[in-house]
């Protein structure tokens, strides 16, 4: 499945969506360090993100249990990327596991490329591309703008939490759409 989206900026660009293949555990990793808002800590690199262990899960075996994901492409560019992690019973000291079988949603635009509906277009891709999943969680650092495109696909607070760089960050979920 590609997706093709024209957006609109000050220049129109075009942008693929398309689904994660193992090839592109590079470009995760990159999207991991703007995901965890490691581009905001002084001295913090993106091969940082690699050793550190809470953020390691996002990408260490992506691709085991139905992980799902979407890549954004502006030519050979990946320019944004959301993707999908199964939390288990070994995750239950998480602050954003909601049982298991609620995934947890992490989404990155690298930051010339925001603003300009390249998550919307990506988080669509996604829900598409899971269908009727029981719940989707998320966090999100409490001043983070994109609390309200989250809250446009349907994701509700669902309480705060402290984040791994102890400020505060609410917590997210996104019920299950069956029996609508």
């Amino acid at each position: 499945m590609t997706i093709t989206v024209a957006l609109m900026s000050e220049t129109l660009r075009r942008i693929t969506i398309r689904p994660t293949v193992e090839e592109d555990v590079e470009s995760l990793w990159r999207m991991l360090f703007y995901a965890s808002h490691s581009d905001d800590e002084p001295g913090v690199t993106p091969h940082d993100v690699r050793s550190n262990p809470d953020l390691v899960g996002y990408i260490e075996g992506w691709r085991r249990g139905g992980r799902v994901g979407m890549i954004a492409n502006s030519g050979d560019l990946a320019v944004g990327a959301a993707w999908l992690r199964e939390l288990g019973e070994q995750d239950r000291s998480n602050p954003v596991f909601m049982g298991t079988g609620a995934p947890e949603l992490a989404i990155a635009v690298l930051p010339e490329y925001q603003g300009q509906g390249v998550g919307s277009a990506l988080i669509s891709a996604l829900l598409e591309a899971v269908g009727d999943r029981s719940a989707i969680v998320l966090s999100a650092r409490l001043d983070n703008p994109a609390i309200r495109l989250y809250q446009r696909f349907g994701f509700e607070m669902a309480g705060e939490m402290t984040n791994r760089v102890g400020t505060v960050s609410v917590k997210m979920q996104r019920p299950g759409m069956r029996g609508v």
